[in-house]
C-alpha cells in the first residue's frame, strides 16, 4: 500500500505508511525519514574528552553530548565529521577511527548515526550554526565514564560512544 509524505522539513520528511500484514488486517505507521548523520568522541588527550553543553529546545534542556551533525546530500561520512568536529568544538584531529553506525530509534526514524573517535586532536576556532548554543568542556575520561554510569549523560548517542570506545579500551589494555 502506498507512502504518504505528509511533511517535508529542512532536514526530515514525515510519512504516513499503510501496510497489509500476514493476518491480512491493515496497520497504519508513522514514519521519520533523515539523510543520516556523524557523531564525533573527541578525546583531546588519551585521559580527557572534549563534551559539549547544547541546549535543546525540543525538550528545552541543556544536555551533555559530543559533537554530531547531518551529513549534506552526497556529503561522505568522514567529510561530515571533520566538519562536525571542527564547526562544534574548533578541533582538528590527526586520526580518526570508526567504531560503525548505530540507529537511534528505528521505530519511527531511519536516521543512520555514523560513529568516530578523533584523536591527536589540535585546537581551533569554532564555527557554530546560528540556531546552536552550544558550549565545548574538556573532562577527565573517568569523569566523563561516571557521568555516563550515574545518568547525568542523557543523551543517547554520547552515552553509546562513551561505552563502546572505554570498552574498545579496555579489551585493548588501557589504563585511563
Amino acid at each position: 500500500m502506498p507512502r504518504e509524505i505528509v511533511h517535508r522539513g529542512r532536514k526530515i520528511s514525515v510519512a504516513l505508511d499503510t501496510a497489509v500484514m500476514p493476518d491480512g488486517s491493515t496497520v497504519r505507521r508513522d514514519m521519520i525519514f533523515h539523510p543520516g548523520a556523524v557523531v564525533i568522541l573527541p578525546m583531546v588527550t588519551p585521559a580527557s574528552v572534549c563534551l559539549l553543553r547544547n541546549h535543546r529546545f525540543v525538550i528545552d534542556t541543556t544536555l551533555w553530548e559530543i559533537p554530531a551533525g547531518t551529513l549534506e546530500p552526497g556529503e561522505p561520512i568522514e567529510t561530515a565529521a571533520r566538519r562536525e568536529l571542527a564547526e562544534e568544538t574548533g578541533y582538528t584531529a590527526e586520526r580518526w577511527t570508526s567504531l560503525g553506525f548505530f540507529y537511534a530509534s528505528p521505530g519511527v526514524l531511519d536516521e543512520k548515526l555514523h560513529l568516530f573517535v578523533a584523536e591527536e586532536l589540535t585546537a581551533g576556532p569554532m564555527n557554530l550554526e546560528p540556531d546552536e548554543t552550544i558550549e565545548p568542556v574538556v573532562l577527565d575520561w573517568s569523569e566523563a565514564l561516571r557521568m555516563c554510569i550515574e545518568g547525568e549523560i542523557l543523551d543517547a548517542k554520547t552515552i553509546t560512544a562513551i561505552l563502546l570506545w572505554d570498552r574498545r579500551r579496555t579489551d585493548a589494555g588501557a589504563s585511563v
